[in-house]
C-alpha cells in the first residue's frame, strides 16, 4: 500500500435514507472499484450487504470499502442512519481522519445529521458535508446550506455550487477557482467566508486581511489544509448519486482539502503513567479494534485502525487490555463482504483479522515494548429492555451461543438474567435494535425466542407491628411433630432486608432449634406471601414457644416458624413494594414542557434541572414499572434527539389501585397451579 499522506480514510454519515449508501456507491463505481452501479432498492450495493440489511433496505452495520482516486488510496465506512445502531457510528469515527456527513436536500437537517456533528466533534473529526438528492424536484442547495449553518453551526461552507435551479442542475461550480466565481454570485460570496475563516487561523494572515480587506488565492490555497484540520471550515459540497452530478468535484475536495491518514494523533498514557502523543510517524506498531463481526460458521473478524508502525501476516501483537500475546495468520483489506488478503499493513490503514482468541472491540494493540491503552470507545448504555423465553428446549441451547456471539458484535446490545424475577433480559437502543437482533438470532443460529415484557421485581412487607403464634403439632401413630414459636414482625426502614433476634430465655427452646426457627422464617421470606415476591424490610423477633422432648425436631419448628410469619403477615397491613429510579434525561431546551409533563403522568417526580449547552438535564424519580418503553416515547416526542439513563434508587409502595391487579394475578396463577395439580 502507499505512503501515508497519500492514504484518505474517512466514514459516511448522517440520518437514515440521506443518500450515504448510494454516495457510497457510486463512489465505488466512478473510481472503477465496481462494474455496474448497485442500487438500496434492489439489494444490489456493495455496502449492504447482510441479508436483514437488503431485507430493510437501510444500512444496519457500518461496513468498510475501498477505492483509488489519483494516486490517493481510499478506505470509508458506510454507516447507518438510525439511531438504534449509532454504536457502529462510533465505532467507526474512531477508525477515521474525518467525516462526511450526508444532508438529504430533500429534509434538510435532521436528527441523525445532528448525532452523527456531535460524535465527529467528540472525536475532534474534521468535517466535510456533502447535500444529496439536488435532482429531486423542490430541493435548494442555498437552502440546505443555510439549514446547515444554523443547525450544526457556521464553520461549513460550500466549496461547491450547483450551477442552475434543481433538478436541472447545469454545472458544478469550484468557489476556489477564480473562473468559477466570475461566473456565479453565490460563489463569490462563499469565497469571501472562506477568506474570512482562513485569516481566522493565521495571526500574519488577520492583520493583513484586516489592513486590504483580501487575500491573494495564493494565500488563502495553502492555509485551508490547517482550517479544514483544526474544524474552522467545514466543506459543503452538492449533488446527486443517482443523477451522478457532483461526485468528481466531491471526490476533488475530498482529496484537496481534506486530511490524510498521517494527520490522526491519539493522546494516550503508557504504563508508567506518562502521556504520550501516538502518531502515523512512530515507528512502533499500534492499532484499536473498532468493530467486531460474528459469523456462525467462521468465527469472529476484528477490524482494526492501525495508528502507527506495520502490521505483518503469520506474526503477532501484544493486547494490552486483556494483558496477552496473540497470533494470526491473514490480514485481510475488506469491501463489502469480500476480504482481499494482504501481507502486511501500515499506519493509517483499516484492516480486519480473523479467529482472534482473546481480542474484543475496543481492545488496544501494540508491540510488546509498548504499553499503553488507547482512549476507551464510549458507547451508549443500552436503555430499551425485553424478556426473552426460548420457544423450546433446543431453541434454549442456542440462545447463550447466540447472545455470546451477538454481544461480542454490538457493544451496545445486552443480555443478564435477572436474579430477582429468573427473566432472561436483553437490552439495546431501541425497539428496531432489539428487534433487528432477534432477527439475527433465528437467521444466523436458529434460535426462536419470544419477547415480552420484563417482568417488575417487585417486593413485599409489612406496615405495622403484631405478635403471633405459630403451632405445629402432628400426630401419625408412632412418633409425632411438634414445635411451638411466638414472635413478633415489626417494620424496618427501606433497604434493612430482614433482621432475626433472638430472645428466648429460660429454655423454652431449646437452643439448637433456634436456627430451624429462622432457617423456615427465612424460606417464607424469600417466596412470599401477597403476590410472590420476596418479603423485605422485616425484623422477626423469636421471644418465646414451647416444645416435646420426643416429638419436636428440626422440620418441626422450621414450619412452627413459617406458620408464625405467614399468620403475623396476614396481621400486619402488607403492601406491594416497587423499585424507583433515578433517571437522567437531556433534551433540547423546546421540549421541556412535554418532558415533565411525561414525567408526572409516568408517577414520577422532578428532582431539578440544569442547563447543559443547548440542552436541559431534567432529573427524576420514576417506577420502573413505568420506564420499560420510554426509550421509545422519549425519541418519538424528541424527535430522536432526547437521551436518558437511569440507575436504581430505592423501594416505594404500590399504590394499591395498581398492586390489587398484581395480587389478583397472582391468586389466580396459584389456583391454577393448584387445580392442575
Amino acid at each position: 500500500m502507499g505512503a501515508v499522506n497519500k492514504r484518505k480514510v474517512f466514514l459516511l454519515a448522517g440520518h437514515a435514507h440521506g443518500g450515504k449508501t448510494s454516495l457510497a456507491e457510486v463512489l465505488l463505481y466512478k473510481t472503477k472499484m465496481t462494474s455496474r452501479l448497485g442500487k438500496v432498492e434492489d439489494g444490489t450495493t456493495a455496502s449492504d450487504y447482510q441479508e436483514d440489511e437488503i431485507e430493510r433496505r437501510s444500512s444496519i452495520s457500518a461496513s468498510l470499502l475501498m477505492a483509488k482516486y489519483k494516486e490517493y488510496e481510499l478506505q470509508f465506512f458506510d454507516a447507518p442512519g438510525y439511531l438504534d445502531f449509532i454504536g457502529d457510528v462510533i465505532s467507526a469515527a474512531r477508525g477515521v481522519d474525518f467525516m462526511v456527513i450526508v444532508v438529504d436536500a430533500v429534509a434538510g437537517v435532521e436528527v441523525g445529521t445532528e448525532k452523527a456533528f456531535e460524535i465527529a466533534r467528540r472525536e475532534k473529526l474534521p468535517c466535510m458535508f456533502f447535500i444529496s438528492k439536488l435532482d429531486k424536484e423542490n430541493t435548494d442547495f442555498e437552502k440546505t446550506v443555510i439549514d446547515i449553518q444554523d443547525s450544526l453551526g457556521k464553520t461549513a461552507v460550500p466549496f461547491c455550487v450547483p450551477e442552475g435551479k434543481s433538478p436541472a442542475i447545469s454545472a458544478i461550480l469550484d468557489v476556489l477557482h477564480k473562473d468559477d466565481r466570475a461566473k456565479n454570485a453565490s460563489a463569490a460570496e462563499y469565497y469571501k467566508q472562506i477568506v474570512e475563516k482562513v485569516a481566522e487561523t493565521d495571526d500574519a494572515l488577520l492583520e493583513k486581511y484586516l489592513d486590504k480587506g483580501a487575500l491573494s488565492d495564493d494565500e488563502v490555497l495553502p492555509a485551508l489544509e490547517k482550517a479544514v484540520l483544526t474544524g474552522v471550515i467545514s466543506p459543503i459540497v452538492g449533488g446527486s448519486a443517482f443523477a451522478d452530478k457532483g461526485i468528481v468535484e466531491f471526490l476533488d475536495v475530498l482529496i484537496e482539502s481534506m486530511p490524510s491518514a498521517d494527520s490522526r494523533s491519539m493522546k494516550v498514557k503508557d504504563d508508567k503513567g506518562t502521556e504520550i502523543t501516538v502518531t502515523a510517524k512512530d515507528p512502533f506498531f499500534s492499532a484499536q479494534v473498532l468493530k467486531t463481526i460474528s459469523d456462525p460458521y467462521v468465527g469472529n473478524l476484528s477490524i482494526l485502525r492501525v495508528f502507527s508502525g506495520t502490521l505483518s501476516a503469520n506474526s503477532t501483537f501484544y493486547n494490552v487490555n486483556k494483558s496477552s500475546r496473540e497470533r494470526f495468520s491473514q490480514l485481510f483489506l475488506l469491501q463489502g463482504k469480500q476480504q482481499q488478503s494482504v501481507e502486511s499493513v501500515s499506519a493509517g490503514q483499516v484492516v480486519a483479522i480473523a479467529k482472534l482468541k482473546d481480542t474484543a472491540t475496543a481492545d488496544t494493540l501494540t508491540d510488546e515494548s509498548k504499553k499503553f491503552l488507547f482512549p476507551d470507545i464510549v458507547f451508549p448504555v443500552p436503555a430499551y429492555s425485553a424478556s426473552v423465553k426460548p420457544k423450546t428446549r433446543q431453541d434454549e441451547e442456542k440462545i447463550s451461543q447466540a447472545m455470546h456471539r451477538l454481544t461480542a458484535e454490538d457493544p451496545t446490545f445486552k443480555f443478564s438474567r435477572d436474579a430477582e424475577t429468573k427473566e432472561l433480559l436483553i437490552s439495546g437502543i431501541g425497539e428496531l435494535h432489539l428487534s433487528v437482533m432477534i432477527g439475527r438470532m433465528k437467521k444466523r443460529f436458529s434460535a426462536e425466542v419470544e419477547l415480552g415484557t420484563p417482568k417488575v421485581p417487585y417486593k413485599e412487607t409489612v406496615t405495622k407491628p403484631v405478635k403471633v403464634q405459630g403451632r405445629f403439632k402432628r400426630q401419625t401413630g408412632g412418633r409425632g411433630q411438634f414445635g411451638d414459636v411466638w414472635i413478633e414482625v415489626h417494620p424496618l426502614e427501606r433497604g434493612k432486608s430482614f433482621e432475626f433476634v433472638d430472645k428466648v430465655v429460660g429454655g423454652a427452646i431449646p437452643r439448637n432449634y433456634i436456627p430451624s426457627v429462622e432457617k423456615g422464617i427465612r424460606k417464607t421470606l424469600e417466596k412470599g406471601l401477597l403476590a410472590g415476591y420476596p418479603i423485605v424490610d422485616v425484623q422477626v423477633v423469636l421471644f418465646d414457644g414451647s416444645y416435646h422432648p420426643v416429638d419436636s425436631s428440626d422440620m418441626a419448628f422450621q414450619i412452627a416458624g413459617s406458620m408464625a410469619l405467614k399468620k403475623a403477615f396476614e396481621q400486619a397491613h402488607p403492601v406491594l413494594l416497587e423499585p424507583v429510579m433515578d433517571v437522567e434525561i437531556t433534551v433540547p431546551d423546546e421540549f421541556m414542557g412535554q418532558i415533565t409533563g411525561d414525567i408526572n403522568s409516568r408517577r414520577g417526580r422532578v428532582m431539578g434541572m440544569e442547563n447543559k449547552g443547548k440542552n436541559e438535564v431534567v432529573k427524576a424519580q420514576i417506577p420502573l414499572s413505568e420506564m420499560f418503553k420510554y426509550a421509545s416515547d422519549l425519541r418519538s416526542v424528541t424527535a430522536g434527539r432526547g437521551n436518558y439513563n437511569m440507575s436504581f434508587s430505592h423501594y416505594e409502595t404500590v399504590p394499591q389501585r395498581l398492586s390489587q391487579p398484581v395480587i389478583e394475578e397472582y391468586v389466580k396463577t396459584r389456583k391454577k397451579e393448584e387445580d392442575e395439580a
